[in-house]
């Protein structure tokens, strides 16, 4: 579904990317792990159309995405969950939640999916007149998926969603994007630093280290890999 071969990238005169390549099966979510620094947050925003490639190619669903607004990359079916969450403080709950739907004029299928998100997490309902700046940490993440949700996306783009967050509240959100996932075949392309668990949901992966791609494969064999264990997960010998 998605592609990346050889991606450099960066900001000004800083590369960030060194040739990166990945690939994201449809249907399927995708982790990429790393420390910080590592550059997964680039990769992201080389997706969305936030930073240009210099060298690469970068398709999705055969067409290249080098050179698109991100405006254009979010019709064509991509949508992307920030790090730190970038909701509009201001904005009510449920005006949040609208945004997404920003390029859509099917009515119907936005209140479908207003309701769809309610049901995922219901405490955006509870507040849905509530100021978002005035929600927790936990429930602005909820409401920056949902926002991304609205625009109908074929593939989720989701930026460190356990950042900052309590251990239940991460779970509970890792249980919704699984849930994301196979109940509407949305496939999703996930960067996280909580390595155990992105290896856990995911079922690909890719361990990318000062901006170039070092071990790729399924996620379960990852999580058993020894290299994996010491480096990110805190089990040594």
């Amino acid at each position: 579904m998605l592609e990346l071969k050889g991606i450099k990238a960066g900001y000004g005169k800083i590369q960030a990317l060194h040739g990166v390549d990945v690939q994201v099966p449809q249907g399927e979510i995708v982790a990429l792990i790393g420390a910080n620094g590592a550059g997964k947050t680039t990769v992201l925003n080389t997706i969305s159309g936030l930073i240009k490639p210099g060298v690469g190619e970068l398709s999705y669903l055969g067409q290249s995405l080098v050179g698109l607004a991100p405006h254009q990359i979010v019709k064509l079916g991509i949508s992307h969950v920030p790090e730190g969450r970038r909701i509009f403080g201001d904005f009510s709950v449920a005006e949040n939640i609208e945004m997404g739907a920003f390029l859509r004029t099917d009515k119907v299928g936005i209140i479908k999916d207003k309701e769809y998100c309610f049901e995922l997490f219901p405490i955006l309902k509870e507040r849905h007149k509530q100021r978002a700046g005035t929600l927790s940490g936990g429930e602005q993440q909820m409401l920056a998926i949902c926002r991304a949700l609205l625009a109908r996306p074929k593939l989720l783009l989701l930026d460190e969603p356990s950042l900052g967050l309590a251990p239940l509240v991460i779970r509970q959100i890792f249980d919704m994007i699984t849930r994301i996932n196979l109940e509407n075949r949305t496939t999703i392309f996930l960067i996280e630093q909580n390595a155990h668990l992105a290896l856990k949901t995911a079922h690909h992966a890719y361990v990318l280290e000062s901006g170039l791609i070092t071990l790729a494969g399924p996620a379960q064999d990852l999580l058993g890999d020894p290299n994996i264990q010491k480096a990110y997960l805190g089990i040594s010998d």
